[in-house]
């Protein structure tokens, strides 16, 4: 990753909680111990969560815990396009007033089934120490968080870039927008291409060289962004026939050229452990 970066995308100077100008001496030294940590590995590699990690979008099934499994009709025509980060706040408000406590969503997010072969692929990665693991969702810390612990997969990521998500006193889920940005392509809550884009930047002067190679492991439309910051000797792993591969094939063949990075499809993510494996012995 490096020759490619599109200027779709603002990248804010400091994302919340993520490199505040007066940070703790605490602070400062965990940071210091984990880019050491870090510096023996060769390879970075990037999930999405919804539909790539689980096989569901977990914005959809938390109204599993609503009154009749399903939401009133006046509270789904409030979506606008791009806002949905807003209308799921909406949603989370709706729950709360009608009982929905954090043990009833937690259970309904535990629950969610893994994509096919994804355990296989984190199974794969808890093996290696020469792969850095990051997340990088639209969902929110609560609803990640809970999957990832109950599937006992926490461990694995070095970090976790998402919408941040804490109970307030009355028992709602308050969740607020990742960050602000300028991109056309993405919901106004995350560009997903900034945080990729920020976080290899400042990974690289931490570590005081690049990763071999960046990978990327997504579905959906707003995986497409951060793909295409991806280098020629990168590899993009989109869900097959799922919007980020159809727009990455689109892309071809309008544009040839301008998508970078090696495309590879996957039904399965055993189909990335594999094409990991061979890498692995170039």
């Amino acid at each position: 990753m490096g020759d490619l970066f599109f200027n779709c995308c603002y990248v804010p100077p400091h994302p919340p909680g993520e490199g505040e100008p007066q940070r703790s001496r605490r602070t400062e030294i965990m940071a210091s111990q984990s880019a050491h940590i870090s510096n023996n590995k060769r390879f970075l590699i990037f999930f999405d969560f919804d539909e790539t990690i689980v096989d569901e979008t977990s914005d959809d099934m938390v109204v599993q815990a609503a009154p009749g499994q399903h939401l009133p009709s006046w509270l789904k025509d409030t979506y606008q396009p791009g806002r949905y980060n807003e209308y799921m706040q909406r949603v989370l408000a709706y729950l709360a007033e009608h009982g929905v406590t954090e043990s009833d969503m937690r259970n309904v997010m535990e629950k969610l089934p893994a994509s096919p072969g994804m355990l296989t692929l984190f199974q794969f990665l808890r093996t290696r120490q020469d792969f850095e693991v990051v997340l990088v969702s639209d969902a929110n810390t609560f609803f990640i968080e809970s999957w990832l612990r109950r599937n006992g997969v926490r461990q694995i990521f070095h970090r976790i870039f998402t919408n941040p998500a804490t109970f307030n006193k009355d028992g709602r889920l308050v969740m607020r927008p990742y960050h602000s940005h300028e991109c056309l392509r993405c919901p106004d809550n995350m560009c997903k291409q900034a945080v990729v884009r920020d976080y290899v930047s400042r990974r690289a002067q931490e570590r005081g060289r690049p990763y071999q190679r960046v990978f990327y492991v997504g579905d959906g439309a707003n995986d497409f962004c951060p793909a295409l910051a991806l280098g020629p000797r990168d590899i993009a792993f989109p869900r097959r026939d799922f919007p980020m591969h159809r727009l990455i094939t689109e892309t071809h063949e309008a544009m040839p050229g301008e998508f970078k990075a090696v495309t590879a499809p996957w039904v399965s993510a055993e189909e990335v452990v594999q094409r990991l494996r061979r890498l692995l012995v170039e």
